[in-house]
């Protein structure tokens, strides 16, 4: 861990233009000193923008249709009656928190484990790390099936409704089997993606979705199970995409070479793995717990139901707007990972600029179709006029936070791909628990301003997370974080090593 902390600080002396040797492709030496922005021939950056869109765009789908899995459980549920509903809601926020925000995480490990490996051409390697990754994954879930067991006495002891509480409880317990499916299921889809194995993915999830809805219309309405079968159906999808994306993974030719079966070396350098895991759960948990703190803050305010659905609405929303940006985080954080692992510093640099470059034109189309729509959305969500004119008030705020967000997603997925997650984790808990929140209990509570408040204080962490990333990512030595990927590619395939 001392090399570790000696190499981090060592990287980040040096500017993002770095004046050094490294070696091309071909393995001749290439004189970088002579390299700028300007020199780099069009050709290398029209390719690197393919690549990464070509990559961006499943990812963004497979996210979208992951997350509706749970949206249409509950529009099932939202038919059984008001308080079916509001049951399945909370318990799915709070499988959220205490599960899903978790193990995705963990698995995220394996875009810098993965990544390098495969751009260091040790594809055996990728087999051995996600396999890793599902047994660790799958302890993990054991303690957390505890907790989602105990939901009902949980939510009560927090305060909630008894009633609420007691269909979130059930809820939860009928979705237990998910918990462990999604955890597998994070595996193989970061294990795919880091060898550019996108499109299966799209399949499967799309067959899976579309399966979905059957599945909920049988054990909704026609098995009598009520909401209970909306859990279970969740659990069911989940262990279909596992099954189809398992026997891609097993039989596909695309997989011949990173997948070579069952083995005991999975069992062997977890601490590595697990030292790098952490920080990557802390890094997703952080920032997601920060936003679930907001919706219960607004519940403080005067005039609370007004100020939760306004709240709640601008979540939604930022979160449909954030899959596009974490489309792209994910294909920067491949490239980034890949190009480490392979010794080329220079392509690394270049796929982190392209990718911010993306992230800022994303945000300002985004933004803008925000500022033009912000009259009119309110209302696909309430008749109320009341609730219509807040939300036209709340999304200038909104658009800025996006443009932020979007860009602070990127160069978390550079810091994925280059092995940061632990710097990243100090980032997120001084900027969303020293700042943010902070920020936003004086702005709603000492200043009056309400929910508007709340969302300046979100804004407020975006602002210095995005600035302490991009100073991170500037100062970076790239030639000195491909000699890191070299070493931990070597030493997570060398018995009782550690990674460095």
């Amino acid at each position: 861990m001392e090399r570790e902390d000696q190499n981090q600080s060592a990287s980040l002396q040096a500017p993002l233009i770095q004046q050094s040797h490294s070696s091309g492709q071909d393995g001749s030496v290439v004189n970088e000193k002579q390299s700028s922005w300007r020199e780099i021939e069009r050709r290398d950056v029209v390719e690197e923008v393919k690549n990464q869109l070509w990559l961006a765009g499943p990812l963004i789908s497979v996210t979208l249709l992951n997350y509706c899995l749970t949206v249409i459980s509950v529009m099932f549920v939202g038919h059984l009656g008001e308080l079916s509903l509001s049951g399945a809601s909370m318990a799915t926020s709070f499988a959220s928190v205490t599960g899903f925000s978790l193990l995705v995480g963990m698995a995220s490990a394996l875009d810098t484990f993965c990544g390098q490996s495969f751009g260091a051409k040790q594809y055996h390697m990728l087999g051995i790390h996600m396999q890793r990754a599902m047994l660790i994954l799958m302890t993990v879930s054991v303690p957390l099936a505890i907790i989602w067991a105990n939901t009902r006495s949980i939510l009560t002891f927090l305060g909630q409704d008894p009633e609420i509480a007691a269909e979130a409880g059930s809820y939860a317990r009928f979705m237990l089997p998910s918990l462990f499916g999604y955890g597998l299921l994070q595996c193989l889809n970061r294990f795919l993606q880091t060898q550019k194995i996108v499109f299966p993915m799209v399949c499967s999830s799309g067959i899976i979705t579309l399966l979905h809805v059957l599945i909920c219309w049988i054990l909704v309405f026609k098995s009598g199970l009520g909401n209970k079968g909306a859990a279970i159906a969740n659990s069911i999808s989940y262990w279909l995409n596992v099954t189809i994306l398992s026997l891609y993974v097993m039989f596909s030719p695309s997989c011949a070479k990173t997948w070579t079966g069952f083995s005991k070396e999975a069992l062997r350098n977890i601490p590595p793995f697990v030292r790098l895991a952490i920080p990557s759960a802390v890094m997703v948990c952080l920032e997601m717990w920060s936003f679930e703190f907001m919706v219960l803050l607004s519940g403080l305010l005067p005039n609370p139901k007004l100020e939760t659905s306004v709240l709640s609405i601008c979540l939604n929303t930022a979160s449909a707007a954030w899959m596009i940006p974490f489309g792209l985080s994910g294909a920067g954080s491949i490239r980034v990972s890949n190009e480490l692992g392979a010794g080329r510093p220079w392509n690394a640099r270049l796929a982190v600029r392209v990718v911010i470059v993306l992230a800022i034109i994303e945000g300002i189309i985004i933004g803008t179709v925000m500022i033009l729509i912000r009259n009119m959305w309110g209302y696909a969500y309430s008749n109320e006029v009341e609730v219509v004119k807040y939300i036209a008030t709340m999304f200038p705020i909104l658009a800025a936070s996006n443009f932020l967000d979007g860009l602070q997603c990127v160069l978390s997925g550079t810091a994925r791909g280059c092995g940061w997650q632990k710097l990243g984790a100090y980032v997120n808990l001084g900027s969303y628990y020293l700042v943010g929140i902070p920020s936003a209990v004086v702005f709603a509570f000492v200043l009056y301003i309400g929910g508007k408040g709340l969302w300046l204080g979100i804004l407020c962490a975006l602002i210095v997370q995005t600035c302490l990333l991009m100073i991170i990512t500037i100062r970076t030595d790239w030639e000195q974080e491909a000699k890191k990927a070299k070493d931990r590619v070597h030493n997570s395939g060398t018995t009782g090593s550690s990674v460095s």
